[in-house]
């Protein structure tokens, strides 16, 4: 089944499950964020390919993802900053622009991985996102309870964080959670 989206797109990636902060000020932006508050349609966070000029028709890659605004605030800035949890998987089918260059997109919805035991052999996935919670106190503000024995969890926030290019990220993101586990593991390998 079909359904329209708002979309936000960003060089940021984001998954089910992942949670972030946005600095919004642009009017289309702005009107995407009250439309969605006041239930008139809902968006997405959608990712930007950097490797095609603006007008091309892939830069914005087809993996969406919808999301509830879970707070908003005033800025001391002025501007409206407003925190973002990830709750479903979309496709693109179809995608054009209203009159204020906002992004609009038919899509349809994709199967969320499902939560996934994290193979004893990989703990290391574990103990390295605890550090860096431990490191980075504003990461750590968005996931006071980390899933950290959840294969699915942690391979959607390592996606989300690690500097990978997007098309990579979003392939990853389309396999199933043990496959992508093992890619970041040789990702890691390779550039750590």
């Amino acid at each position: 089944m079909s359904e329209q989206l708002a979309l936000f797109p960003l060089s940021s990636f984001l998954l089910p499950g992942g949670r972030m902060k946005l600095r919004v000020f642009e009017p289309r932006y702005v009107r995407l964020v009250k439309e969605s508050l006041s239930e008139k349609r809902d968006f997405a966070m959608a990712t930007l390919n950097p490797f095609v000029s603006q007008q091309h028709p892939d830069r914005i890659l087809p993996l969406v993802c919808k999301v509830k605004i879970e707070d908003f605030e005033a800025l001391p800035d002025g501007l409206l900053g407003i925190t973002l949890r990830g709750v479903g998987r979309y496709h693109i089918r179809h995608r054009w622009q209203e009159s204020d260059n906002l992004h609009i997109a038919e899509v349809e919805a994709q199967a969320d991985w499902a939560d996934t035991l994290l193979p004893a052999a990989q703990h290391g996935f574990a103990q390295s996102f605890a550090a860096l919670l431990a490191e980075y106190p504003l990461l750590a503000e968005l996931y006071p309870e980390p899933k950290l024995d959840d294969g699915a969890w942690l391979a959607g926030r390592w996606l989300e964080l690690l500097p990978m290019q997007p098309a990579l990220k979003v392939s990853l993101a389309q396999s199933d959670p043990a496959y992508c586990l093992e890619q970041l593991e040789s990702w890691f390998e390779h550039n750590a």
